[in-house]
């Protein structure tokens, strides 16, 4: 448990950077440059990601089971799941609805995947992990907004065109993990 939990302090650290200290990142930023920064950021991301995930399997193979789930949740989850996908899906499809209304839908896309694995899983080590990003995703979105409204951010109208596109994309990327990649990477196929 003990690199899970190193890894998710380093990871969602560095991730944390713009929630707890946006003006040390400013300034550290404009002192070494922007890919030196990306370059540190990056390392660092990758280290506690590799830390996260070792220790993520290393505490599933002894599992401490806090509660069992009613199997519902799993059905809920995977509905959950299937709407962070099209968030996620958001992120990046340019012109979409989605982006326009919510701003910042990669961190809704992580809200909304932790609070999911949350409700299907009742082992210690799933709870240190998705409550962890669940916690960071709560107050990253809350910091987001905040820093929108201080620069008066405005989001572009968005087509009905590219939030299909979106939807689709979000649909399809969620079918590829459910069915194969979850399966295959972690060991559990969530349909069955």
């Amino acid at each position: 448990m003990s690199y899970l939990i190193l890894g998710l302090i380093i990871f969602l650290g560095v991730h944390s950077v713009r929630i707890v200290a946006e003006g040390w990142r400013t300034q550290t930023r404009s002192r070494i440059g922007a890919l030196p920064w990306k370059g540190l950021y990056s390392v660092a991301s990758l280290v506690g990601f590799g830390l996260l995930v070792w220790g993520f399997s290393l505490a599933r193979q002894q599992p401490t089971q806090l509660w069992s789930p009613p199997t519902a949740m799993r059905h809920l989850a995977a509905l959950l799941t299937l709407g962070s996908f099209v968030l996620l899906a958001a992120a990046y499809v340019p012109g979409n609805h989605i982006k326009a209304v919510l701003h910042h839908p990669m961190v809704l896309a992580a809200k909304v995947w932790a609070l999911a694995h949350l409700l299907a899983n009742g082992n210690l080590a799933h709870v240190v992990l998705f409550g962890s990003f669940l916690l960071w995703a709560v107050l990253d979105f809350t910091a987001a907004r905040r820093r929108d409204r201080a620069a008066g951010a405005t989001y572009p109208r968005g087509s009905a065109g590219a939030t299909v596109i979106t939807v689709i994309a979000g649909l399809l990327g969620w079918l590829v993990v459910a069915l194969w990649l979850h399966g295959w990477l972690i060991g559990v196929r969530p349909l069955g």
